[in-house]
């Protein structure tokens, strides 16, 4: 099958399936386009993602996680993804077309009355609870990931971030750092491990005070000071709120995640109850009853299917993992320069004897020959003033690379010889 380039409306259709029309949007390894499904004439958007550009980075690991976590959610306020499909350079998400775009452009406008404030809000807590049924947490929850369809209704999307049940670890917790800065929950910040469904709340709380206030409850252009704001809940509500709401918010944005308010309590709150229309129900089996609206299904089965059909959800076909590097290692947040950390790894190299090879700007590799080992380091830019150094075993011992980790690497890089291991 020839390469397809989705750069025109002139060219062929995608797959023999969909007709590709205007970019809606594009970003650093992805293009967002409308295309229109031949078989049916509905209109759809497919994410065009460039394999080369995303191969050994976080953005692998966050897209095959986002497939496998889409395909366990059917509900309406949630984007549907349709179907996956790849080609040996690009995969291509097809998923439903949200026709009014994102919340946040509507937000940009103007704020929000408390009622229209509270359609949102109950139908962004409908589709978070029901994830949070399935084990699944988004972590980066925000005005930008929320469409509104022609009919005015809210539906999450982007799940490239989010956590599902078997991350927690032993105590019970979660503790990849993750989110948007704005919107990140003070139990995030404080790197000891967060319950997902906690953080998810929070994120709403914020986005319920940005719908009705217009602007954020915590900003400060010092990333720390901004941090220091939301770590200590300082923020000030405007005058037009009413009382219940200010109240509901206090709540939601209480920063000690034992006593902030669950989904269930949300539920059954004044603010959240008043004007009716709020039987919500996170069990309702949406995947049946959009299973039904849909048309007999082909008999040809395409990457999605063998997707959905494995017990273990192997992505590998869609990514061509040619390089056999090893999925092994650990990620971790820094505030030091990327030339610092490669300092850093260079002086540890020195002093554990271990030849060093860069192979990127911010890319280092570490060869150990007397222990059969290769690490493979990297460092993204999150924010500003933050970067994501990632750890990977690229071949050799599982066990000798653990011990290097743990024991040294990390605690050299972090100053924190003590340092707990984030694993992935």
């Amino acid at each position: 099958m020839p390469e397809i380039e989705p750069s025109s409306p002139d060219n062929n259709a995608l797959f023999g399936k969909y007709e590709l029309g205007k970019l809606l949007g594009c970003g650093a390894f992805a293009k967002v386009y409308h295309a229109r499904d031949l078989r049916s004439g509905q209109s759809v958007a497919v994410k065009v993602i460039n394999k080369k550009k995303i191969y050994g980075t976080t953005l692998m690991f966050n897209i095959k996680r986002e497939i496998a976590i889409m395909r366990r959610l059917r509900h309406p306020n949630i984007v549907k993804l349709h179907e996956v499909l790849a080609t040996k350079s690009k995969i291509y998400f097809v998923m439903e077309f949200v026709k009014g775009g994102e919340l946040f452009a509507k937000i940009a406008k103007g704020r929000f009355s408390e009622d229209l404030s509270r359609k949102f809000f109950q139908q962004l807590i409908s589709a978070v609870g029901f994830c949070h049924t399935r084990g699944i947490y988004h972590r980066d929850l925000k005005p930008e990931n929320l469409l509104v369809d022609e009919n005015g209704n809210l539906k999450v999307s982007d799940f490239g971030l989010s956590a599902v049940t078997e991350q927690i670890r032993a105590d019970g917790l979660l503790h990849t750092l993750c989110g948007t800065p704005a919107y990140v929950a003070p139990e995030i910040l404080s790197k000891k491990g967060y319950d997902g469904a906690k953080v998810d709340v929070w994120s709403c709380g914020v986005i319920l005070f940005v719908l009705n206030a217009g602007y954020l409850p915590f900003n400060d252009p010092n990333l720390m000071a901004m941090y220091k704001k939301i770590y200590k809940g300082e923020y000030r509500c405007p005058k037009w709120m009413s009382p219940d709401l200010k109240r509901f918010l206090s709540r939601l944005l209480d920063t000690n995640p034992e006593t902030r308010i669950t989904i269930e309590e949300i539920l059954s709150d004044p603010w959240f109850r008043k004007g009716g229309n709020t039987e919500i129900n996170f069990y309702d089996d949406y995947e049946m009853k959009s299973e039904e609206k849909d048309e007999s299904p082909s008999t040809n089965l395409n990457a999605f299917d063998i997707i959905s059909f494995s017990s273990g959800l192997d992505l590998s076909g869609l990514f061509d993992n040619s390089h056999n590097a090893v999925d092994d290692g650990e990620r971790f947040i820094s505030a030091e320069s990327p030339e610092k950390i490669v300092e850093k790894l260079e002086e540890f190299a020195r002093a554990e004897n271990l030849k060093v090879k860069k192979h990127k700007e911010f890319g280092v590799e570490l060869d150990a020959k007397s222990r059969n080992l290769v690490v493979g380091i990297e460092i993204f830019g999150l924010t500003d003033g933050l970067v994501v150094v990632e750890v990977r075993r690229k071949c050799g011992d599982s066990e000798s690379f653990k011990q290097m980790l743990k024991k040294k690497l990390k605690g050299h890089l972090t100053g924190n010889e003590a340092s707990t291991s984030t694993s992935r």
